[in-house]
């Protein structure tokens, strides 16, 4: 699989991943009080999230055809352009 996560994209899943992981992890130590299953929630959620922000490839951008990584070439589409007529 292409890399697809790039950017602005990959800024925010590092730092937000990591925090959503902090906090389930807070969480599961008594820190915070949020209860088991949330706090184990939190922490997958934000590993799988920072995850994709570390390896730059993500399934769900993937099947929504969508790339942040800005490796991907887009073919502009034709223009059809039609000689001009000039005057003598």
């Amino acid at each position: 699989m292409e890399r697809n996560v790039g950017g602005f994209d990959r800024t925010w899943r590092l730092v937000g991943g990591a925090l959503l992981a902090i906090v389930g992890v807070a969480a599961l130590a008594g820190v915070i009080s949020l209860g088991t299953l949330p706090a184990l929630l939190l922490a997958l959620v934000g590993v799988v999230v920072f995850t994709t922000g570390v390896v730059r490839r993500c399934v769900i951008n993937r099947v929504l055809g969508v790339d942040t990584s800005g490796s991907a070439v887009t073919d502009p589409e034709p223009i059809d352009e039609q000689p001009s007529k000039r005057a003598n």
